[in-house]
């Protein structure tokens, strides 16, 4: 479908925002125009503060991944609102910006833009897809921005840290695919499955995975089937029968699906259309978690779920903090967090607790102090508003995530362990197993 102009389209989403938040009074009256955040589906705008620390959010709440992304954006808010309630950071309140990348480079790249440039935000939780944060993470450098992704997984962004390209602006709180390929390829092992084809998604995402999960599957004994001839689509494809035939042909005992939710279903629809599944373990990825999924590829003619069985790895969330942040999203939403909420919820602590620990509302002020505050030493907090009250005193913290311990390493990256989910015959979504990565 043809998009409008995505910097158009950015602005005019923000001026139409900025005329329902006057009308609902969820601004400051005395607030100058600029400063007031841009609301996402599902998102949140908070009032802003002229000496305050201003962060944003860059996340999927329309496009491939907008079922993840609607999962993860009300994490962000919830985080602001926690930490406004206990004094907020260096004495201001935070204020928060929210814009939708529509799981789009160009669309992150201009939302990036905007949170740096206009709403001279000092950090950005985002973004989710790697393509996105690939667009986007260069511009946050150049404009001293502090970028935390809770998705992003493509191993690039190890090896360009690594050569210095992000200037220390860069991190994750969910592990990269060098870490995620492994521990899939230790699933396969375990379940028996001794030739495996592969199908991803043409993007930083799609390929570096492939990657990850070809060497550490070989290396264990493994065959790739179709390792001569991968198997990778175009992002902006709407038709799959040709990558669904070559995916599944040469009998595999199972194929990986690196996918987003919206073409990955049209893809398994059609290897189902054509009677590939058949006898074929389909193994999927984090980029594929969604309730939504299932009902997206559709039921057989007796009422079953075609994707019934399939299985896959998702970053675990199993943080010290994560029975709190189940407690205060039943108490706020009703419901339970979704998918990938704890990486948004930690990403956005580390924000505010860097910002604490460096006594400045600046992206080089919690740059300087991320890995301060997310690793040892220090007093070991779980809670937000104890950490920001020990840095207030002067005191070292250690942040225990909700996702994990977000231990950040000098390339921003964190390592973690796998759920292994499955779908059942009612079309639901469950975790079943554990996996480590062996490397």
């Amino acid at each position: 479908m043809q998009k409008i102009n995505t910097a158009f389209a950015l602005a005019l989403a923000t001026l139409v925002v900025g005329f329902l938040a006057a009308a609902c009074d969820t601004t400051a009256p005395n607030n100058p125009a600029g400063n007031g955040g841009s609301t996402v589906p599902g998102g949140s705008t908070t009032a802003a503060s002229a000496k305050g620390l201003k962060i944003g959010s860059l996340l999927p709440a329309t496009g491939d991944l907008a079922s993840i992304g609607q999962q993860i954006i009300p994490s962000i808010p919830l985080l602001v609102e926690t930490v406004n309630a206990c004094g907020g950071v260096n004495g201001e309140p935070v204020t928060l910006v929210a814009v939708d990348d529509q799981t789009d480079p160009k669309a992150g790249a201009a939302g990036m833009t905007k949170l740096a440039t206009v709403d001279r935000v000092a950090g950005v939780v985002g973004s989710f897809a790697s393509s996105v944060s690939t667009a986007a993470v260069s511009i946050a450098a150049q404009n001293q921005v502090m970028m935390i992704s809770p998705g992003s997984t493509s191993p690039v962004f190890t090896e360009q840290a690594k050569q210095g390209k992000y200037k220390g602006f860069w991190a994750r709180t969910v592990p990269p695919d060098s870490y995620q390929g492994p521990a899939i390829a230790a699933l396969a092992n375990k379940r028996g499955y001794k030739k495996v084809s592969t199908v991803v998604i043409n993007n930083d995402y799609g390929v570096g995975f492939e990657k990850a999960f070809v060497q550490a599957f070989e290396k264990s004994g493994g065959t790739i089937v179709n390792k001569n001839n991968p198997v990778r689509y175009d992002p902006k494809a709407t038709t799959f029968e040709t990558e669904a035939s070559n995916a599944f042909g040469g009998k595999p005992d199972a194929v990986l699906g690196v996918f987003y939710v919206e073409t990955g279903s049209l893809l398994l629809k059609a290897a189902y259309q054509q009677g590939l599944l058949q006898g074929v373990q389909v193994m999927l990825t984090d980029g594929m978690k969604s309730n939504e999924f299932p009902g997206q590829v559709g039921k057989t003619s007796d009422g079953k779920y075609i994707v019934s069985g399939v299985i896959g790895t998702v970053p675990g969330s199993n943080g010290k903090a994560l029975e709190a942040l189940n407690k205060l999203w039943q108490s706020k939403r009703n419901s339970s967090p979704g998918e990938f909420a704890p990486q948004g919820w930690d990403a956005a602590a580390l924000l505010a607790l860097a910002a604490q620990a460096g006594k400045e509302n600046t992206g080089v002020g919690i740059a300087s102090k991320i890995r301060e505050v997310a690793n040892a030493p220090g007093t070991e907090v779980t809670d937000v508003c104890e950490g920001l009250k020990l840095l207030k005193e002067g005191k070292d913290i250690n942040y225990q995530g909700a996702s994990g311990n977000v231990d950040v390493d000098e390339n921003g990256d964190v390592v973690g362990i796998y759920d292994v989910w499955t779908v059942g015959d009612d079309g639901k979504i469950k975790t079943i197993d554990k996996v480590s990565p062996t490397k």
